[in-house]
């Protein structure tokens, strides 16, 4: 059983992107498209196919802002005008000082009659770095199961990937520096002041692939979703995806997205908007919940 390896330029000092981080991807392509989490983020059309792309990510250390607090939220996502997907997430404080966040989704609907698919999810960081640990991912769509299992450490990740027709997990190492997932790209990015104007750029890795998310911060405004009306900071997101030259080359099925989170001391993820190949697809806040306090 061999081992594909990825390197990326050496000496890499990360920065941050998605969602979304955010709650929990529902699709791995709209999760992708979105985050951050929640919360990746793109690059800019200059930088295509250029190599030296881990030199522009951002550099800046864990923010001071307030962690968040324990929570279980859901959420709604739409595509052309239906609810198509429902999703479940708790986030909470684990053992040996890690933050956990734990999730459930089902297309739901006319959405499931034409494409039945199911994600269990499971992700921990670090309390005190916001590093990522280790990712579970089990999706089924169809009757096929897809199991994806990821343990970063700092040089990067490695993953494996078990297909129900096969019998063999497929195994893939990418060397990073600093290299996020979802998870903890959502933890970082909300830690930070995310002031008007301000850029921050991140090397996430969701699944079996390396992205570079660019995440401009656009301004203040009121927004309201299913869960009420708040305050909310308007994100904006691009990404690229890494390729096995190591160059950034555009998301295929991904444009843009805009990511709005509460502008409060919890940062909630609000609702995103995410232009892909088959069109709008849109996730929000139904409900959310903390637990002590």
């Amino acid at each position: 059983m061999s081992r594909k390896r990825t390197p990326a330029s050496a000496g890499v000092r990360f920065a941050f992107p998605m969602t979304r981080l955010s709650p929990f991807p529902l699709a791995r392509s709209t999760w992708c498209a979105a985050l951050l989490t929640s919360l990746g983020i793109f690059g800019s059309q200059e930088t295509r196919g250029a190599s030296n792309w881990s030199s522009t990510l951002t550099r800046d250390p864990r923010g001071p802002f307030p962690e968040l607090r324990p929570a279980r939220a859901t959420y709604a996502y739409g595509w052309s005008g239906i609810t198509a997907a429902t999703s479940e997430v708790y986030f909470h404080r684990g053992d040996q000082q890690t933050f956990v966040l734990e999730g459930r989704g089902r297309t739901v609907g006319l959405a499931r009659v034409l494409w039945r698919f199911d994600l269990n999810y499971r992700a921990v960081a670090n309390a005190e770095t916001l590093r990522p640990l280790e990712t579970h991912q089990v999706e089924t769509a169809r009757g096929k199961r897809v199991e994806t299992n990821l343990k970063f450490s700092d040089e990067g990740v490695s993953g494996s990937r078990l297909e129900s027709n096969h019998a063999t997990p497929a195994l893939k190492d990418f060397t990073l520096e600093n290299l996020y997932d979802l998870h903890s790209a959502f933890l970082y990015l909300r830690s930070q002041p995310l002031r008007d104007r301000s850029v921050y750029r991140v090397a996430v890795y969701p699944a079996n692939s390396a992205y570079v998310a660019t995440l401009t911060v656009v301004g203040r405004e009121h927004v309201r979703v299913r869960a009420g009306n708040y305050n909310a900071i308007k994100l904006d997101l691009k990404l690229q995806r890494v390729n096995k030259k190591n160059e950034l080359e555009p998301h295929r099925k991904f444009k843009r997205a805009t990511i709005w989170l509460s502008d409060d001391n919890d940062r909630v993820l609000l609702r995103i908007e995410t232009q892909i190949f088959v069109g709008t697809v849109t996730a929000e806040l139904q409900s959310v919940r903390f637990e002590n306090g």
